[in-house]
């Protein structure tokens, strides 16, 4: 509810803005003015003059000109501080009962008027000189000719002895203890907390149901893939029963009956003719462990994608609870979130570049972890900067654990350790449950001229000590 001209006219009482100085001028938003006034009675304060929807406002408040500006210095804004700023203010009343103040400025021998007009939708603050000129106006309206050049006529003030027929405006209910200008601010500070909470809670739910539907798509897929790899048994008995009948295979040879041991079934298999009897076998063996991998990766990326879910869920849960008592707690919590949500790639581009492996969060730090030589490859290629950390078992083969630095940050023991779990569990080594590991930064690893994928050398590594803790594997793949 914007301000009423009797609650105007309060305001500018408590403020004895005449003889008062401006010396600062800062301009928040496109809606929003922000004058430093300093009275040698009243001492310095903000004046803030906003034009939100349904909320046209003139009134002392504690924001303060150093508030972080959310738009760049805009045209009228720049136009006042040349024209008025550390002037001196010599007159200021309302014109009646208009909600229209007038605010008389003198900076040397210049005279400024600024009309503020408090009218919700059609608000403005018209800058004019001496004769009514129009030098500039916040909002630049040609159709109402509130434009430089134009001359601007203030409407003729009404004044008191209103009709039954025309509404009585009184002040609102005031709060002890309270200036009226402390009342205003708090109670549209109050409302705007609200509002904010309530845009800011749309656009975290909206970014969070986003992630939840390509988490559920990719779980569908994920699945799929798993139904497909889950033969991998079939594999290995295939090259069971070829080799107790190794000895009637010859090199050549196209198929091959044999006797199923199980069912006794006859069955023909596949053979490749150009490939010896041995290497034949092997050939379903290196099947088999190959799509026995596949399906264990593919398990463990499941239970990832599900524990993001539910990450997910309680962060929803969290943040858009409307039962917390501190409700600037929860809108700096909805900007953090959104804030980190907007560093992260687009739906677009994270379908076309997705990360492979899986994904941690220890604290604020994101952790990396390739399961195969392929992944630890693309990580380190694509995934990683110099200044990024990279761990790996020392006496066994395993996954690459990425570290991503963050400016500024050092990275704590905590995460340290939740990466160095990381890379004993996705090792060799995971079920001695101690292991000693080396770490180092990305910069200092060097390819292995002419070695497998992803073979790296590390330089300048540290080394890091290891036993498995379930309690923290268990917190960094459910929270």
């Amino acid at each position: 509810m914007s301000l009423n001209w009797k609650e105007i006219d309060l305001i500018l009482d408590e403020l004895e803005l005449p003889g008062a100085h401006i010396q600062k001028i800062v301009q928040p938003d496109f809606q929003t003015l922000v004058f430093t006034i300093f009275h040698t009675s009243t001492g310095r304060f903000p004046l803030l003059i906003s034009f939100e929807p349904s909320g046209s406002r003139l009134h002392r408040t504690t924001v303060g000109t150093d508030k972080k500006k959310q738009v760049k210095l805009q045209r009228f804004a720049q136009f006042l501080r040349s024209r008025i700023q550390g002037g001196r203010i010599i007159e200021c009343c309302q014109l009646g009962e208009e909600r229209i103040i007038i605010m008389k400025i003198r900076r040397a021998e210049e005279i400024t008027i600024l009309y503020t007009r408090l009218w919700g939708g059609a608000g403005n603050v018209i800058a004019t000189d001496n004769n009514g000129v129009i030098l500039d106006a916040l909002f630049r309206r040609p159709a109402k000719k509130e434009i430089s050049g134009e001359t601007f006529i203030p409407p003729a003030p009404r004044l008191s002895g209103r009709t039954n027929k025309k509404p009585v405006f009184e002040i609102r209910q005031r709060v002890e203890g309270m200036s009226f200008n402390q009342q205003i601010e708090e109670s549209y500070s109050s409302r705007n907390r609200s509002v904010d909470f309530e845009r800011l809670s749309k656009a975290a739910e909206k970014v969070i149901e986003n992630r939840m539907q390509r988490l559920k798509l990719s779980l569908g897929k994920l699945r799929d893939r798993l139904k497909n790899s889950e033969q991998f048994d079939q594999f290995k008995r295939t090259a069971d029963l070829l080799a107790s009948n190794a000895h009637k295979i010859t090199h050549g040879m196209h198929w091959i009956e044999v006797v199923d041991y199980a069912t006794n079934e006859t069955l023909r298999i596949s053979l490749r003719p150009e490939l010896s009897p041995g290497d034949n076998i092997e050939s379903y063996y290196n099947k088999y462990r190959k799509n026995r991998g596949a399906a264990d990766n593919l398990n463990e990326e499941i239970q990832n994608t599900l524990a993001n879910i539910r990450k997910l869920e309680k962060k929803r849960d969290e943040l858009l609870k409307t039962d917390n008592p501190d409700i600037e707690q929860s809108i700096n919590h909805l900007k953090h979130f959104l804030d980190a949500s907007s560093r992260l790639s687009s739906p677009d581009q994270e379908g076309k570049d997705k990360i492979p492996g899986l994904q941690f969060q220890s604290g604020t730090f994101t952790l990396l972890v390739g399961r195969t030589a392929k992944e630890n490859d693309q990580l380190l290629r694509k995934y990683t900067r110099g200044n990024d950390y990279w761990l790996h078992t020392r006496d066994y083969p395993g996954g690459y654990v990425f570290i991503k630095i963050q400016k500024g940050k050092t990275i704590p023991l905590e995460t340290l350790l939740d990466a160095g779990n990381l890379a004993l569990y996705y090792s060799k080594g995971r079920n001695g449950g101690k292991g000693e590991l080396y770490y180092t930064q990305v910069k200092y690893l060097r390819r292995a001229k002419h070695g497998q994928l992803g073979l790296v050398i590390p330089t300048q590594e540290k080394n890091l000590s290891i036993s498995l803790d379930q309690k923290r594997l268990d917190r960094l793949f459910v929270d």
